[in-house]
């Protein structure tokens, strides 16, 4: 991908897209959690499809170096207030299957300890 710099409601659509992702389990309950975060980061109705192009096309191994650089698009453009609103959608989002595999972790910690240390 392009180093071009992602808005924080991409970059955050980006980083839920993979955390939902990383243990290859696809569930109703995860996507209404995205969905609801669309709603809440885009007022107006918005075409995601280039978007999903750009994810889809990332291999697993890909994964983890995207989502570093999505989670610096979006801090650099955020307050406290909008990171902490998409760490909780970020867990509301691992929870939602009712199980949170070592992947989920794994990226939820990288945001934890990388927003946390800035």
């Amino acid at each position: 991908m392009p180093n071009k710099r992602m808005n924080k409601a991409i970059a955050g659509y980006h980083l839920l897209m993979i955390l939902s992702a990383v243990d290859f389990r696809i569930s109703g309950e995860k996507d209404m959690v995205i969905r609801q975060y669309l709603v809440n980061e885009f007022p107006f109705n918005v075409n995601l499809d280039k978007q999903m192009e750009v994810i889809s096309r990332l291999k697993p191994d890909e994964w983890e170096g995207h989502y570093l650089k999505m989670m610096d698009d979006f801090y650099d453009d955020a307050t406290i207030e909008e990171r902490k609103n998409l760490i909780k959608f970020s867990i509301k989002l691992t929870k939602a299957d009712k199980v949170i595999t070592k992947e989920e972790n794994y990226y939820l910690n990288l945001l934890f300890e990388t927003w946390e240390a800035a």
